[in-house]
């Protein structure tokens, strides 16, 4: 039995490089930089973190709250996915939906922090101790008004408006969320449901 001879022009997937992993020395200018087959990433204090594919469940609620923030929010505000926020120039994170203060550069992946609104992060059994710890304590010292956990199994919404330096819960429903800020709205959490 022989071996296939290897295609010179197959390239193995991207990887981050271990010695500059510990080293701790990636920038957002290295992210930017990185091939497009490259997956979904977050830098921490400099090391690139690979973020989980989102499951389909995990997908359709954030599908459809982006879909519910753009029949409701105002105007001046514009809701995405998929990309994401410049916590530092060592530091960013990639939450499930954001909600934006317009104008909006579309060819932007990463927004200034004091541009965003609202940051949601949809929860998964992988990504709990960080969406429900880590990423907002992150969201609050950067000073994003807003920050939402969505829980799955069934679908809860906790909302929580910042105060001083960190985030107090205002509303949180398994059936519908009733919200003053960022701007004036119920939100039926059937209509997010996977």
């Amino acid at each position: 039995m022989t071996a296939e001879p290897v295609d010179p022009a197959f390239r193995r997937p991207w990887s981050p490089d271990p010695v500059r992993q510990g080293l701790a020395n990636h920038t957002v200018e290295d992210i930017l930089a990185l091939p497009g087959d490259a997956p979904r990433v977050e830098l921490r204090d400099g090391v690139i973190i690979v973020v989980p594919s989102p499951t389909f469940g995990h997908q359709t609620v954030a599908n459809l709250l982006w879909m519910w923030f753009r029949q409701h929010a105002p105007l001046e505000y514009e809701p995405v996915t998929a990309v994401g926020v410049l916590m530092s120039h060592r530091d960013t994170l990639e939450p499930d939906v954001l909600l934006l203060r317009r104008p909006v550069v579309r060819e932007s992946h990463y927004f200034d922090a004091d541009q965003v609104v609202v940051a949601v992060e949809v929860v998964s059994p992988g990504t709990r101790r960080r969406d429900r710890l880590e990423k907002p304590a992150d969201y609050a010292a950067a000073g994003i008004p807003h920050y939402w956990r969505v829980e799955q199994d069934p679908v809860h919404v906790h909302a929580y408006d910042l105060v001083g330096d960190r985030y107090e819960l205002v509303a949180e429903s398994a059936d519908e969320l009733a919200l003053a800020k960022p701007f004036e709205a119920r939100l039926r959490v059937r209509d997010i449901a996977a």
